[in-house]
């Protein structure tokens, strides 16, 4: 597989945000977001064996891992390594942007989709037959650029009553639009959602690989 970065930090997204956690990045991403602050990632890796994989994740001692990108799905060989990486009992997180079919996921793992909301130019490649497949463990992600991606958002949770299949998470783009602003929203409308910031981009800098 052609592995981007694998690095020991916290989560600083999802539910579990705040623990030790393993991340190993997958080169590679069919979208393009107009926010994306992984575009490194996009060509840039070395090819790496399953094992060589499983030996560096091994070496952090941590309980979760997070399967990430770039975009994970567009390797084929991820589920393969999600499957050995459940069969050592981590919990695995799957961080997916949404386009691809997540039924190719190893159920067991806990899935953390996104929605892309319009302003990222990426929502018309959202495959939509997606909601069918996610349980209560999984999670859904929406990041918000402005008070239009909002509006989007909460008309889509709505729509598929998505609090009730799984995990909601709204996020705002970082330098983009206030967070206070979006809480404020959130608190508002009573939406049944988990606000989240990336803790990543509070505790280094913004634009520092491998936390």
């Amino acid at each position: 597989m052609k592995i981007n970065e694998i690095f020991k930090s916290i989560q600083g997204e999802t539910s579990y945000a705040g623990l030790p956690c393993a991340f190993i990045r997958i080169t590679g991403c069919n979208l393009r977001c107009s926010y994306c602050d992984t575009t490194y990632a996009y060509e840039d890796g070395k090819e790496m064996s399953l094992s060589t994989i499983l030996e560096c994740i091994a070496g952090f001692k941590t309980k979760i891992v997070c399967v990430t990108g770039g975009e994970p799905l567009s390797s084929q060989d991820t589920p393969l390594l999600i499957k050995e990486l459940m069969n050592k009992n981590y919990t695995v997180l799957v961080e997916t942007n949404g386009s691809y079919d997540i039924r190719t996921i190893p159920q067991e793992a806990i899935k953390i989709m996104d929605i892309k909301c319009p302003d990222s130019n990426m929502s018309h490649f959202m495959n939509w037959h997606n909601i069918n497949y996610l349980t209560k463990f999984d999670e859904v992600k929406f990041v918000l650029s402005s008070r239009k991606d909002y509006d989007w958002t909460k008309a889509v949770i709505h729509k598929y009553n998505l609090s009730k299949i799984a995990h909601v998470l709204i996020g705002a783009v970082f330098g983009t639009i206030s967070p206070r602003l979006v809480v404020q929203w959130i608190l508002e409308d009573n939406l049944d959602v988990r606000f989240q910031l990336q803790l990543h981009k509070y505790i280094w800098e913004p634009q520092t690989r491998g936390v």
